[in-house]
């Protein structure tokens, strides 16, 4: 018994299926894709990580000009008007 239920004759037959439908160079080429899109992917994951040490962490996300109160009040007398 294999993974999960599937033997080792089994598996081999799948691959051996995949190789006759694909080819060898054309998996490995899916293989090669494959590797740099992954190596990429970490690549890109790492420079986050190290732009958000560089960040300032203490800047707020946003800066408002005014508070609630002072918008509901301004919306009030600009209607009375």
């Amino acid at each position: 018994m294999g993974l999960g239920g599937i033997s080792l004759w089994q598996l081999l037959i799948v691959l051996v299926i995949v190789i006759v439908i694909f080819g060898t160079k054309r998996l490995s080429s899916i293989g090669t894709d494959l590797g740099g899109a992954v190596k990429g992917f970490r690549k890109s994951m790492s420079d986050v990580d190290k732009d958000d040490d560089k960040a300032q962490i203490d800047t707020p996300d946003a800066e408002f000009s005014e508070t609630p109160s002072d918008a509901t009040s301004k919306s009030d007398t600009s209607q009375k008007v």
